[in-house]
């Protein structure tokens, strides 16, 4: 059973000094019990320490709050992510990246010990001509310290996926700023329950909601960065050090009294700044004027909701879709190697051990089939490389995507399969960890929502290139076609020639198939052969 604090505390400190979990909170002088925190003491002490300290025995037991909150004003916050209902452009720099591979994988990374006791995550860059380092505070204010040895494995293994989802939603708000290292942006929670879902969750309670949202919107702010990027092009390089990716300036808490001046944490707002790197990597006016980078990608809202959906269950599913937004950035045919798809899932420890084990390696290998089944399931269908993926490696869920919808046709296939010498269920052949260490997949199919479809620039860029592909396709001729149309002509190869301004081994080589010409000179050959 939780407590309460109504209004005729006499503000002693007694109760906050010894509350064993740091449930009573005070915020601008008044104080309230965090109900996601207070446990009655249980587990620490016999009775509640706040009714045991109190001069007045003022704290009381919580009831649950009954009825709708009612309104409040709050703050005016930066406008809602995804007008469009599909996606939003985020900040997608390599620095982004590997903070949202930090949030996600956590100490499934290779940390790296510095002297000092700072346990860091490294990234060389450009072959390592420059770098990144990461490293983990004990508080998100700038006065905070970076953890050093325990405090720092436990603060490592203490972050929760989800907040990798709060990171994203952030590098999103910083698009629509022009200056995002100097602008502030205010969001509430109500915003961000509905983008990770949490709205149509009824079965959690509004106190949990806000704990939850609390604790995960505060983990990327607890991290710094520092950077050494090298010279690219006409950008110079530059050197930033230790600097938060995230700054999170203040957290407003929003209360609801009732009639005994009890008060009800109803809403939380939080005020967020980017930190210096977006001065060079988001940065549209540097952008221009080729003194910095302005990179960006779509933030599919599908990720967000599906990411809180199966973390629990498949969190390595969970891990390769965060990945894969960056990912997919880089170019849709992007071969993915199966070692590097797991070891993003799931450590190079477990895939080590994995290698060593067999008991390991069939649990891990039923894992990375099943987590590849959610993928697909979510629109994210891993297309396999035939010659190192073939079909008898594949999962079997891949292979049953054949399976007839016809009752009667399904029946026959599954008869012809029963005949046939390797059937579809047969288990995997001797030796499937080994191929699948030598395994590709060429790309992933990508769901609605993902693909760039917010930028004019984009539309127009895709509408060019979709009419030049129309017009090569329109003006390419073949070998036969010159010939055949040459003769019809009455010409000699000589007097075509002549007529396009070529040589005749030219004319020779095109017929013979040995050369292909060029698109004016493909408009030149229809105009003569008339064929335009």
């Amino acid at each position: 059973m939780a407590y309460k604090i109504p209004g005729s505390c006499v503000k002693c400190d007694s109760c906050r000094t010894h509350c064993p979990t740091d449930a009573i909170k005070v915020v601008s002088d008044d104080y309230w019990i965090d109900p996601s925190l207070c446990n009655n003491c249980e587990g620490y002490y016999p009775e509640a320490q706040c009714l045991t300290y109190c001069p007045i025995d003022c704290p009381l037991p919580s009831e649950p709050k009954k009825g709708r909150y009612k309104a409040e004003t709050r703050p005016i916050t930066n406008p809602d992510l995804f007008a469009n209902g599909r996606n939003n452009p985020f900040a997608s720099s390599i620095l982004i990246w590997e903070l949202c591979n930090l949030l996600a994988q956590r100490q499934s990374l290779p940390w790296k010990v510095e002297a000092s006791g700072e346990p860091c995550y490294e990234r060389s860059i450009n072959g390592g001509r420059g770098g990144i380092s990461l490293k983990i505070t004990e508080g998100f204010s700038d006065e905070a310290t970076i953890l050093t040895g325990k405090e720092a494995v436990k603060a490592i293994e203490s972050l929760d996926i989800r907040a990798a989802c709060m990171h994203l939603i952030y590098a999103a708000h910083a698009t629509a700023l022009e200056k995002p290292w100097q602008q502030e942006f205010l969001i509430n929670d109500r915003q961000i329950e509905e983008y990770l879902g949490l709205d149509k969750r009824k079965d959690l309670s509004k106190a949990f909601k806000l704990a939850l949202i609390r604790e995960i919107a505060i983990q990327p702010c607890l991290i710094t960065a520092s950077i050494d990027w090298p010279k690219q092009g006409k950008i110079n390089g530059f050197s930033v050090n230790g600097t938060r990716l995230w700054h999170l300036l203040e957290i407003q808490h929003h209360f609801q009294e009732d009639e005994l001046g009890c008060k009800y944490l109803v809403g939380l707002t939080f005020k967020i700044r980017a930190g210096i790197w977006a001065q060079y990597f988001l940065n549209k006016q540097g952008c221009k004027e080729r003194t910095a980078f302005y990179q960006y990608g779509i933030l599919p809202k599908s990720l967000l909701t599906n990411v809180m959906s199966i973390w629990q269950q498949h969190e390595g599913a969970a891990r390769m879709m965060l990945w894969l937004l960056f990912k997919a950035k880089m170019g849709k045919e992007q071969r993915i190697t199966v070692p590097t798809l797991m070891r993003i899932a799931y450590g190079e420890e477990k895939v080590a051990l994995a290698t060593q084990m067999r008991e390991e390696r069939k649990r891990l290998l039923k894992t990375f089939e099943s987590d590849l089944e959610c993928l697909n399931h979510y629109g994210i269908k891993p297309v396999f490389d035939p010659v190192t993926y073939p079909p008898e490696i594949q999962p079997l869920w891949a292979k049953l995507s054949d399976l007839p919808d016809d009752a009667d046709d399904a029946l026959d296939f599954w008869i012809n399969d029963g005949g046939s010498d390797s059937r579809i269920t047969d288990i995997g052949p001797r030796g499937k960890w080994n191929s699948l260490m030598n395994a590709r997949i060429l790309w992933f199919e990508l769901p609605v929502g993902w693909e760039q479809k917010n930028s004019e620039d984009d539309k127009k860029k895709r509408t060019n290139r979709i009419k030049r592909t129309k017009q090569n396709e329109q003006v390419v001729l073949s070998a036969e076609q010159i010939l055949a149309a040459r003769k019809r002509q009455g010409m000699s190869q000589r007097d075509l020639a002549k007529m396009t301004g070529k040589s005749q081994s030219w004319i020779r080589d095109l017929e013979k198939g040995r050369l292909s010409a060029k698109l004016e000179d493909q408009a030149l050959l229809r105009k003569v052969l008339g064929l335009a």
